[in-house]
């Protein structure tokens, strides 16, 4: 029951949302999600995407029709455009949904503070500046004013939801200002032998390293003594809503193009050709052509999926942006089946021949020479590295009445195993 309450919570803010949207852009709302009430649930969107995938597939198959006649309709092509796009935002509200039921799973755990002490010490210092010796729980050799465990943990929590590399890759929390991972080379060989034949020695592995440091990652933002003194709302939550858009942003960014300066390696960078191609001690991220020399072909997916090997796919998905996404769903195999397929079940993504995919806004769009998807077993291949706390520090002294809440976080990233992606370059 808790469960339905949830979906149905999620699925009606996000068909008002896009209701609220269509009114201000004086833009339909996408076919499907009209039918979806504020009572409904998230099967309703999903009926509305299986719909117009359905018409979609039909309007696509008539143009490709007339085309190969030679008699290419403007107005048809227009009209398969138009229901991609409806199909696009209805996914998107699937997701979106899937996200919301997720952020009220991880926020309705329980209605209790795990640390209710510390937590009111911190709300004191929030408000007046009032220093308890409950600040410091737990925590006393770092010293500072730190965010209670429980509003840290709420960040971290929403951060999963917020940043999809969170959601898909590892994760590791550290204590120190960098984490070091030790590599084996796998150069180990063997030998057969007869009974008295001599022994011998053969190859060793060796080992390689490599470094995740940590770049610091910061917020600051600010509230009026006024406000802090009169305000009935929830303070520690405001705060955390205001760092987790930032972080989620900034971090988003990071995993994917981050250059190691104060900030992760992004997995873009250890791509064959990126900056980080040869930083791995087990090599780069290979790549696997497209077939055409600015576009995606049918072929290219299929090799792009079967040149990963198979132990690898188990948990594999592919990672792309929402215009790669687009002319994915245009692709058809040899037999006229369609390679991208909506979702079937609530909590389920779209998928390619398959495999879940995952929508980040990061990716690089489809041209010449771009890397615009990355299939692969995240889990097993990206690791974030988190060190341990986030910081709050109450600043009433720099921009009277204002008081500004100096929020950082230390957060850093690498690649764990680059045999466990492959990645889609658009060539010939």
């Amino acid at each position: 029951m808790k469960k339905v309450m949830m979906t149905s919570i999620a699925t009606a803010m996000i068909a008002s949302a896009l209701a609220a949207h269509a009114a201000q852009t004086s833009q339909p709302v996408p076919r499907g999600i009209v039918a979806v009430r504020a009572d409904g649930d998230v099967n309703a969107l999903i009926e509305g995407v299986n719909k117009a995938f359905h018409d979609f597939k039909a309007e696509h198959t008539k143009q490709l029709d007339e085309i190969k006649k030679g008699n290419a309709d403007a107005l048809q092509a227009l009209k398969v455009d138009n229901i991609n796009a409806d199909i696009a935002k209805l996914q998107a509200a699937v997701d979106a949904a899937n996200e919301k039921i997720v952020a009220a799973q991880m926020n309705s755990a329980t209605g209790a503070l795990k640390d209710k002490e510390y937590t009111e010490a911190f709300s004191a210092h929030f408000k007046r500046g009032d220093v308890q010796a409950a600040l410091n729980k737990g925590t006393a050799s770092e010293g500072g004013f730190l965010a209670p465990v429980e509003w840290d943990r709420t960040i971290t929590d929403r951060l999963v939801v917020l940043s999809p590399m969170r959601g898909l890759c590892a994760g590791q929390t550290i204590s120190t200002a960098g984490f070091s991972k030790l590599f084996g080379s796998r150069g180990t060989t063997s030998g057969w032998v007869g009974e008295t034949d001599p022994r011998p020695e053969t190859n060793t592995s060796t080992f390689g390293m490599l470094t995740y440091n940590t770049g610091e990652l910061y917020a600051n933002p600010a509230a009026t003594q006024q406000m802090l003194d009169d305000s009935a709302v929830n303070l520690e939550a405001w705060l955390a809503g205001e760092v987790e858009t930032e972080f989620a942003l900034q971090e988003g960014v990071a995993f994917l193009t981050g250059n190691g300066t104060n900030k992760p390696n992004g997995l873009l960078t250890y791509i064959t050709g990126g900056s980080n191609a040869a930083a791995h001690p087990w090599g780069d991220i290979k790549t696997v052509k497209s077939g055409a020399a600015a576009s995606l072909t049918a072929d290219g997916l299929i090799d792009l999926v079967y040149e990963l090997p198979g132990e690898y796919t188990g948990n594999a998905r592919a990672t792309m942006n929402r215009n790669t996404q687009k002319a994915v769903r245009k692709l058809k195999d040899g037999e006229g089946n369609y390679l991208w397929q909506p979702s079937f079940q609530a909590g389920e993504p779209a998928t390619m021949l398959g495999y879940g995919i995952t929508e980040i806004a990061g990716m690089p769009d489809i041209a010449a020479n771009s890397k615009p998807i990355v299939f692969g077993d995240f889990k097993r291949g990206y690791l974030i590295v988190d060190r341990v706390g986030v910081r709050v520090l109450r600043d009433p002294y720099t921009k009277k009445p204002y008081i500004y809440f100096y929020t950082t976080k230390r957060v850093g990233g690498g690649l764990l195993n680059p045999d466990v992606f492959k990645a889609l370059t658009v060539a010939a």
